[in-house]
């Protein structure tokens, strides 16, 4: 259903047709276009409130709003048929075509949190992170959720659910399974896992 588009600051510059046609990035068919009160900067979906209803952007590609260092994952899913370990160093992918980012790794059962060491740009819940050792693709999970600032990671009484990773800095490389064999284009299809980007309006389109 209909609702309206807000900044971070609550001015609404528009409306949209309903928040799941939406997703964290996004560029395309906002149809804010200019106004008086705004930088020329193109406009990109920042987050999303079900709740109520509210859609909100904000301006520019490189805007902080778009960027998190904290994820977490389920369905977890791993070429060996286990996690290299309970916590582990690795690169990841997060974005269709994207350069993989280096990052350390907690797993807990099926779950996992994922700290990268750069801020990463629209981690979009729903969407696939994937986890790789040089060219062998170790496996993958479904993203839950990130810290970005409208990702509304506040399920904890303190408002804080991110556990810490013990010495995540000093983690070891995760190493690849000695079964696996191949490039981490041809492994990613036999985990089940993937990034390609959704018919939907997706975070790909944002870099236009």
């Amino acid at each position: 259903r209909p609702g309206p588009m807000r900044t971070p600051d609550g001015t609404t510059v528009g409306e949209h047709p309903g928040v799941f046609y939406f997703t964290l990035g996004q560029r395309n068919g906002l149809g804010i276009g200019g106004r008086r009160d705004a930088a020329g900067e193109p406009w990109y979906v920042i987050g999303k409130d079900v709740s109520t209803n509210v859609l909100y952007v904000a301006q520019g590609n490189a805007n902080h709003w778009l960027q998190s260092r904290t994820l977490a994952a389920s369905a977890l899913t791993w070429t060996a048929g286990h996690a290299p370990a309970a916590s582990f160093r690795c690169s990841a992918m997060t974005r269709y075509r994207q350069p993989e980012q280096a990052c350390a790794v907690e797993i807990d059962g099926d779950t996992c949190i994922v700290r990268f060491d750069e801020p990463q740009r629209a981690v979009t819940p729903g969407q696939s992170v994937v986890f790789y050792a040089g060219d062998v693709c170790l496996g993958g999970g479904v993203i839950e959720r990130s810290d970005a600032p409208f990702d509304q990671w506040q399920d904890g009484p303190d408002g804080s659910v991110l556990p810490v990773v013990p010495g995540a800095h000093v983690l070891p490389l995760a190493q690849a399974p000695a079964s696996a064999e191949g490039s981490a284009r041809s492994r990613r299809v036999d985990a089940g896992i993937s990034l390609a980007p959704s018919t939907a309006g997706s975070a790909e389109n944002a870099d236009a």
